[in-house]
C-alpha cells in the first residue's frame, strides 16, 4: 500500500487508488501519516483537523472517520489503525510513505554531495523532486503544528531544488543557467540563488553577465528589504572580479541543514 501526501492525499493499493472519503477524513489520515508509527493523542489530532474551537461532537466525529479510515485501509484496517492509550496511531512502512521516501533521498543525497560524488547526489535529488506532483497535503484542510508543516516542506523542497542544480553545476551541466534564471524571478530574495546563478554564469564563461547579476541582486535586495548582499555573494563577486581559480573547483558542497519530519523520523524506528 502506498501513501502519498506531497501533493493531493493518495492511498493507492496494488495501483489502484482508493477513495478516503470526506474532507475531515483525508485530515485526520494525513495528521496520522505526519506522525506515522506513534500514538497521536486524541486532542492533538483534533486540534490538527478542526483547529480552535473544535466543536463539542469533534471527539465523536473523529471515531467515525477513524471507523471509515479503516474500511478504505481493509482488509489490513485494524492492523494499520490502531487506538492506544487516549489516541490512534498508523503503522506504516518507510517505503509506503512518499513523505518518507523522499526525506531518505534527500539525506543520502546529502551524504554524497559532501563526500564529492556529484552525480550520484544529483540523481538521488531527481527522484525525490519527481515524488512531488503538487503542494503537500494539496487538498486537505489542517490547523496548528500540521498547517505549519506545509511551510517546512515547501521551504525543503526549494533547498533540494538548489542542491540539485549545485550537483548538476558540479558536473558541468551548464543549462542550469536558464533554471537559475527562471528561479531567481520567483525567489528575488534568495541570495543563495543568486550566488549559484553567479557562480553558473562565470563557469560557462560569462564573466560579465555573473557581475550584472550580482548588480540585479544588490538592487532587488536593496528596494525590497534595504540591505545590502550578504558576505557570500560579496565574496563571490570580488572572486569573479579577480578570476579566481577556485571558481572553477567542482567540489562544490554545503552544509546539511536537513531536518527529518516526524513522519520519516517516526516511520524510520
Amino acid at each position: 500500500m502506498e501513501f502519498r501526501i506531497l501533493g493531493p492525499l493518495e492511498v493507492v493499493a496494488e495501483g489502484v487508488p482508493r477513495p478516503v472519503g470526506s474532507g475531515r477524513q483525508r485530515s485526520v489520515l494525513t495528521a496520522l501519516l505526519l506522525h506515522s508509527n506513534q500514538v497521536v493523542p486524541t486532542t492533538d489530532l483534533i486540534d490538527m483537523v478542526w483547529g480552535e474551537p473544535a466543536p463539542r461532537s469533534a471527539a465523536v466525529n473523529l471515531r467515525t472517520h477513524v471507523a471509515g479510515l479503516r474500511r478504505v485501509l481493509a482488509p489490513e484496517g485494524e492492523r494499520r489503525l490502531t487506538a492506544r492509550n487516549g489516541g490512534y496511531r498508523i503503522s506504516v512502512r518507510p517505503e509506503e510513505v512518499d513523505l518518507a521516501v523522499f526525506e531518505d533521498l534527500v539525506a543520502r543525497g546529502r551524504a554524497a554531495q559532501r563526500a564529492g560524488e556529484h552525480i550520484a547526489a544529483m540523481r538521488r535529488y531527481g527522484t525525490a523532486l519527481r515524488l512531488w506532483r503538487g503542494r503537500p497535503f494539496d487538498d486537505v484542510e489542517l490547523h496548528g503544528a500540521a498547517a505549519a508543516e506545509v511551510a517546512r516542506l515547501n521551504e525543503i523542497r526549494l533547498a533540494l531544488s538548489e542542491d540539485h542544480l549545485r550537483a548538476r553545476l558540479a558536473t558541468g551541466d551548464g543549462a542550469v543557467v536558464g533554471e537559475l534564471r527562471g528561479l531567481v524571478v520567483v525567489h528575488p530574495l534568495r541570495e543563495s540563488l543568486w550566488t549559484l546563478l553567479m557562480l553558473a554564469l562565470y563557469r560557462t564563461g560569462r564573466q560579465a553577465d555573473a557581475l550584472t547579476a550580482y548588480d540585479q541582486a544588490r538592487e532587488r535586495l536593496a528596494d525590497e528589504l534595504g540591505i545590502d548582499p550578504g558576505p557570500a555573494l560579496r565574496g563571490l563577486r570580488q572572486q569573479i572580479l579577480t578570476g579566481d581559480p577556485a571558481l572553477l573547483d567542482t567540489d562544490v558542497r554545503r552544509p546539511a541543514t536537513f531536518r527529518s519530519s516526524p513522519a520519516s523520523t517516526q516511520a524510520g524506528r
